[in-house]
């Protein structure tokens, strides 16, 4: 197995797992009003017919970021969702919890498409133009966030350092996003350590703005200067 190949299917698990923290909060409370017997049916048929459109989405996205500059865009738009995650992780969720299974799957399909925007483009960017590695991907991923949804609820909520680790990721996935961009490729091809230069910096500027946004200290600096 390509070894670039393998990183970008474990960088596509990794993404799908760190935003399927709001798809575990989404399907929770889609659910909430539904008779116990009712719920399992309707979290898997909701994230079985979620997972069919999400991955006709990523797969025309994959081919729309073979436009010229469309990866690099991309790439860009990924640093500002990498940023807005860990600005905006104390968000909470409305979703409307519908009281019969068909309510209910329509809740969760809505609302995963509506905020699925993001793990969109961002497994579009790692896929690389791989088509299989989105489907191996989200196929893996899927179970995974399916069966431990508490537990990634959980993790968020003690170990808010997680949400960082995720916006790594994220941060990482657009600088391979924007250095692998066809028009610019070459200066980073010929220039080893300006794509390692840049690719940290992103990451990096990420993790500090995310940060500084979150606790406020952005704010502080406008309103003071």
């Amino acid at each position: 197995m390509d070894i670039d190949f393998l990183i970008s299917l474990l960088t596509i698990i990794g993404i799908d797992i760190i935003l399927g923290g709001d798809n575990a909060i989404v399907v929770a409370l889609a659910c909430r009003n539904l008779p116990k017997e009712q719920r399992n049916k309707a979290i898997v048929l909701g994230i079985g017919l979620a997972l069919v459109i999400r991955i006709a989405l990523t797969l025309v996205a994959v081919q729309l970021l073979k436009i010229p500059l469309l990866l690099a865009i991309g790439g860009a738009l990924l640093i500002y969702i990498a940023y807005d995650l860990i600005s905006q992780m104390n968000n909470e969720h409305n979703v409307h919890s519908g009281t019969s299974i068909l309510s209910a799957i329509k809740a969760i399909i809505i609302a995963d498409f509506i905020m699925g925007v993001d793990n969109v483009i961002a497994v579009a960017g790692a896929a690389h133009g791989y088509p299989s590695l989105v489907i191996l991907g989200l196929i893996i991923s899927v179970p995974i966030i399916i069966l431990g949804s508490k537990l990634i609820l959980v993790i968020f909520e003690r170990f808010p350092f997680v949400i960082y680790i995720g916006a790594g990721i994220l941060a990482f996935t657009a600088g391979r996003m924007i250095t692998h961009e066809e028009k610019l490729a070459p200066l980073f091809e010929s220039h080893p350590i300006v794509t390692v230069i840049f690719q940290l910096s992103i990451i990096i500027g990420v993790l500090l703005a995310g940060y500084f946004k979150r606790h406020g200290f952005l704010t502080n600096f406008s309103t003071r200067y």
